[in-house]
């Protein structure tokens, strides 16, 4: 699934994260953004556990499910789009996860080169 108004970090039509849970600010699959979205949620990652345990002692616990919200918890593998912020505080502390460039929102370019975004890539 793409999404034709939308562009990644390589030039080319912003793909889909993950479809199962939706991710994205807006539920629908997309790394992208407005300015009402104070996380920036661009970055589309595949987890780890070394992730999981990072953001989860950063105080944002991606693994536990929130029924309420729909949210199965994320586990080792997940797609998921993930904050700028947290993405680049995570790489800081030799902790971040691989990118799916193709699903990665252009916007993320204004925090970081596309040569360091290309140390984690993972194409899918």
């Amino acid at each position: 699934m793409t999404n034709k108004k939308e562009l990644n970090v390589l030039g080319t039509v912003l793909q889909s994260c993950c479809e199962d849970p939706k991710t994205g600010y807006f539920r629908d699959g997309f790394c992208r953004t407005i300015q009402e979205d104070t996380g920036t949620h661009i970055v589309c990652s595949i987890m780890t556990q070394e992730f999981l345990d990072y953001t989860k002692s950063r105080g944002n616990d991606l693994s536990t499910p929130i029924p309420y919200w729909n949210f199965p918890g994320l586990t080792v593998g997940s797609t998921w789009c993930l904050c700028i912020n947290r993405w680049l505080e995570a790489e800081r502390a030799g902790k971040a996860p691989n990118v799916i460039l193709k699903a990665t929102h252009q916007k993320a370019l204004e925090y970081i080169s596309l040569e360091m975004l290309q140390k984690y890539e993972v194409a899918i």
